[in-house]
């Protein structure tokens, strides 16, 4: 299948490790113009050279972005359209907020996650927008969590502000469909990260019991048995993001191993 992604320029949010790199090496072996983003620079550096030797595509470059700062999302976007004249593909992205109940976090503490995990997403959409209703097409995904079909335990503001990111792809979808920008979200299950990790970690110190205890535990919840790698995420979000998908838009998915039971 031709994904129709050669010389496309994409933004990828967050992508200097984690899902976010697995996303832009995709689109790089597509032949795709990637413009990586995160705000540690020797990471991005790294992961930039990472990804030009593995895909031999020498159009990846970085640009270092504080997504919780308007003015650096305008400097990120502007470095795309000054490189191709053009922004094709935005994958917003972001990591997650603390874990936690409702009674830990102030109101400093939701602030913060709705800027980064939400009000980023916003800032990021709108800079792309002109660009790509002048060029007549675009492709927007919005990288959540599978919280966003059913809640996940002791993390209130990553349910909170994910079921935004649904709201407003929703909308953004059906206003933007007639400049033929499609706009859809997509949630990671058990994704092995260094994030998912770091959860699990905390979920077994809860129950006390091991990391390794625990992930056995998750590993036989998923109908397939294991969890996913993060290639395996990179490949729906490439598609949805892709000239190959023409008639997807306004859609919620999840890919998680057949874990979410919730319809």
């Amino acid at each position: 299948m031709d994904l129709k992604l050669k010389g496309q320029s994409v933004i990828v949010a967050a992508s200097s490790k984690g899902l976010g790199k697995a996303i832009a090496l995709k689109f790089a072996e597509e032949g795709a113009h990637v413009l990586i983003s995160s705000r540690r620079e020797e990471e991005l550096k790294l992961t930039a050279a990472e990804i030009r030797k593995k895909t031999g595509n020498e159009n990846v470059r970085y640009k270092t972005c504080d997504i919780t700062d308007e003015s650096q999302i305008k400097k990120l976007v502007g470095t795309a359209i000054e490189w191709n004249g053009k922004v094709d593909v935005l994958i917003n992205n972001a990591g997650g907020p603390p874990a936690g109940t409702f009674d830990k976090f102030s109101d400093s503490d939701w602030q913060a996650a709705f800027e980064l995990n939400l009000l980023s997403f916003i800032r990021l959409t709108r800079e792309v927008l002109p660009s790509m209703r002048e060029s007549g097409a675009g492709r927007i995904v919005n990288i959540a969590s599978s919280s966003i079909k059913q809640t996940l335990d002791n993390l209130i503001l990553s349910n909170t502000f994910r079921a935004g990111i649904v709201g407003l792809s929703k909308s953004l979808s059906q206003e933007l469909a007639g400049d033929n920008i499609l706009v859809n979200t997509i949630g990671p299950g058990r994704i092995a990260t260094d994030r998912v990790q770091e959860l699990d970690e905390i979920r077994a110190d809860h129950k006390e019991i091991s990391y390794e205890q625990l992930r056995n535990e998750v590993e036989r919840s998923i109908p397939i048995g294991r969890y996913g790698e993060p290639e395996e995420f990179a490949n729906m979000v490439v598609f949805l993001a892709s000239g190959a998908n023409s008639y997807v838009t306004g859609q919620s998915l999840v890919v998680d191993g057949g874990l979410v039971k919730a319809l």
